[in-house]
């Protein structure tokens, strides 16, 4: 799917992929109007380790920036929020009406767990909430006449998290066959989410020209060269860490043991202190209620001494 974005998607004649993917999220029925490009858009050698752009501007001339994001990225949450300020800035001309901008939709798929929670799916919008009363803030009547919008979150970017790796598999609705997809690459024939009948046909391998066979091929040649190169390193990195913090892991572990036969002594030796100081005692009458308050030990182990 990432590498079709780059390459197949973009093309008029494929629209109605993207349309049924973006309609199915959305839970609108998106028409493609036209793909731009954005600065933030590339088209090198190097996409293969970053992120996949496509941007789209809808009927309604709302903007939707996809990303796929293969590689783990510690700051993506920063980089999510640097694609849609620099879509702000790209889509307004100097003099322009601030409210002449766009809506934007942030639909980032990530391949990698990002942040920590349980879902695989998560939407993000922007609200003002009253730090005294809890309230949200609204727009007023004129605010929504001019901008037909119902929310103040409506003018500010949304944003789309979809934690590919975390999906369980178990496609329920629309958007989880799509997710099914993403994750596997495969579309069953039960499926039939809008988009995804198209992506079966068009996404075909065997039906993509010779030279996109060409670039598929590379571009899978590519991601199994650089896996193979991270699992390498890992491999190696796991080595060097052994070598090097084995002996130490060893000696903790040791000096543990040791620590352990220790108190194991202190406490047999403790034990059997105890019982010799019972027997006196009871040697000489003391009351058993004493002995076990002085000892410790139970009514049936002074009985046995």
């Amino acid at each position: 799917f990432d590498w079709a974005m780059k390459r197949l998607l973009r093309n008029k004649a494929n629209f109605d992929v993207l349309e049924g993917f973006l309609s199915v999220l959305l839970n609108d029925n998106i028409r493609i109007k036209e793909i731009l490009e954005s600065e933030t858009n590339k088209d090198d050698a190097q996409d293969k380790f970053n992120r996949v752009d496509i941007l789209v501007k809808n009927h309604k001339d709302e903007l939707c920036l996809i990303e796929v994001q293969n590689e783990r990225e510690r700051d993506y949450f920063h980089r999510m929020n640097f694609g849609q300020a620099k879509l702000v800035a790209e889509h307004i001309d100097e003099g322009n009406a601030y409210e002449t901008l766009k809506k934007i939709f942030s639909i980032n798929i990530v391949y990698f767990d990002l942040g920590q929670g349980a879902d695989y799916l998560y939407e993000g919008k922007t609200e003002f909430i009253g730090m005294r009363t809890g309230d949200v803030l609204q727009l007023n009547k004129a605010q929504k006449k001019a901008y037909s919008i119902k929310n103040v979150s409506d003018i500010f970017t949304k944003y789309y998290l979809i934690k590919v790796n975390k999906f369980n598999d178990l496609a329920k609705d629309d958007l989880d066959q799509w997710i099914y997809f993403l994750k596997t690459s495969e579309i069953k024939d039960s499926f039939t989410a809008p988009g995804l009948p198209q992506a079966k046909e068009k996404l075909r391998r065997d039906n993509l020209s010779k030279e996109e066979r060409v670039s598929y091929d590379l571009y899978v040649k590519q991601k199994r060269i650089q896996e193979n190169e991270l699992v390498t390193a890992i491999q190696e990195g796991e080595l060097k860490a052994e070598e090097k913090y084995l002996p130490v892991i060893e000696e903790e572990r040791r000096q543990k043991e040791e620590a352990k036969q220790r108190e194991e002594e202190e406490r047999r030796q403790k034990e059997e202190a105890m019982r010799k100081l019972a027997a006196k005692m009871k040697k000489y009458g003391e009351p058993i209620d004493e002995i076990i308050k002085e000892t410790g030990l139970s009514k049936e182990e002074i009985e046995k001494l």
